[in-house]
């Protein structure tokens, strides 16, 4: 068999071989890596991994793209599985805000938050909202991520808006060399005109939005902001079932600020993962684990917010669940596109391993958005989805924080990200 791209004499090759399954407890630290590591591919797919020298049956020739991993680490694509990538505007001016202490739902108490930027949202044209998304895809690419979540919710009411939202990414997916998995997610805030009865929004979204977001096969997930003046564990129950029966995965806001049961909740309704969890409880916990819940864990949204408090990631780990880390990229909580910042402050705030968090966003974060049958490791017929970092291992990523570490980045068998040097 041809090779079209060989990357040899890899100091450090992180394949996270094994079942295509998010990993649990110690199975988190069990990463795979090959030193003197090669991988070959063809086209789109990967033929061949392992130490040394490639297998006499694959052929090299002059139309061979060949790399040297010499003093590089290799990884699997990265995995940014949950952001709020589609959206207007941005929300700097909460900042002086946040600095004297005003919490976040008070500043949506006040109409600033989600609600500046679903303004901002509907005033924006698809072109724009096209262009502002794209120019963060490129960042996030420049930095290793591969496939991304983008949810909906800065519509809200205005179903027109969450429809453009979807389109343009959509839209972004078939363009542009990361991949996008889209989340429908209106209930992401009660709308000003419903805010004395909530239930008839709550109404809107299951009766109207989700049969037509189905049809229009726009979202593969539902997502609801379970929260303390948000959507109660009764209201995001119904929403969640609604959308189950249209065919949507399930993900839940859950437990961010105060502890509302939505860990609980997520559990109870089998959902792909449950996020932020913040405030989860110890019970909620066991019944993640017990029910196979994915923790997306978001410490950039905590370190932002700065209310020191972070999820517990040791005791996640610890009861069995398997743990994602995402960015939740969002103009409010969290303007970052930088997985790599967020990974540091995964291990260097939440105490979490280097071989931890190279699975929460490689494999665990494709089983995140139910992908880790084709992407999220380094295996024969796997997509070959691949990071070269200028690093000579792994743990030097996480602790020389900050800074770009990505010298290429290949998506499909393709060269699509190169540093300027």
């Amino acid at each position: 068999m041809k090779a079209t791209l060989v990357i040899k004499n890899i100091d450090n090759l992180i394949t996270l071989k094994g079942e295509n399954k998010a990993r649990t407890k110690e199975k988190l630290r069990d990463i795979g890596i090959i030193n003197n590591g090669i991988i070959a591919l063809n086209g789109e797919k990967i033929i061949y991994v392992g130490e040394g020298n490639l297998p006499p049956h694959i052929v090299v020739d002059e139309d061979t793209i060949v790399l040297s991993g010499v003093g590089k680490t290799v990884t699997p694509g990265l995995i940014d599985s949950h952001t709020h990538l589609v959206h207007g505007g941005s929300r700097e001016n909460e900042l002086a805000m946040k600095l004297k202490g005003v919490s976040y739902l008070d500043i949506l108490a006040a109409g600033g938050g989600i609600h500046s930027t679903v303004k901002a949202t509907k005033e924006a044209s698809f072109d724009e909202l096209y262009l502002k998304a794209k120019k963060s895809l490129d960042i996030m690419l420049s930095y290793g991520v591969t496939t991304v979540e983008a949810k909906s919710g800065y519509g809200i009411d205005d179903f027109s808006t969450e429809i453009k939202q979807l389109e343009v990414a959509k839209k972004l997916d078939e363009d542009h060399p990361i991949d996008i998995v889209s989340t429908f997610m209106a209930a992401h805030a009660i709308p000003s005109k419903y805010k004395n009865n909530p239930d008839e929004f709550v109404d809107i979204i299951i009766e109207d939005m989700i049969p037509k977001v189905a049809e229009k096969k726009l979202a593969k997930f539902c997502d609801v902001f379970c929260e303390e003046g948000v959507f109660s564990i009764e209201q995001s129950r119904r929403i969640l079932l609604a959308a189950k029966e249209h065919g949507m995965g399930l993900k839940l806001h859950a437990d961010e600020i105060k502890p509302l049961g939505g860990a609980e909740l997520a559990a109870e309704l089998n959902c792909i993962t449950a996020d932020h969890l913040i405030a989860a409880s110890d019970k909620g916990i066991k019944e993640m684990a017990a029910k196979g819940v994915i923790a997306n864990l978001l410490p950039g949204t905590s370190f932002n917010l700065q209310t020191g408090k972070f999820a517990r990631a040791r005791k996640i780990i610890e009861e069995g669940v398997a743990i994602a880390i995402s960015t939740d990229y969002n103009p409010g909580s969290c303007p970052t596109e930088n997985l790599l910042l967020i990974m540091s402050f995964a291990s260097l705030i939440m105490k979490l391993t280097p071989e931890e968090v190279i699975t929460a966003v490689t494999i665990n974060g494709a089983a995140a958005l139910g992908l880790e049958e084709k992407v999220g490791s380094l295996e024969v017929e796997k997509q070959a989805d691949i990071v070269i970092f200028d690093a000579p291992n792994l743990e030097y990523i996480i602790y020389h924080f900050g800074i770009n570490h990505v010298d290429k980045v290949i998506k499909k068998g393709k060269i699509v990200y190169e540093k300027n040097i």
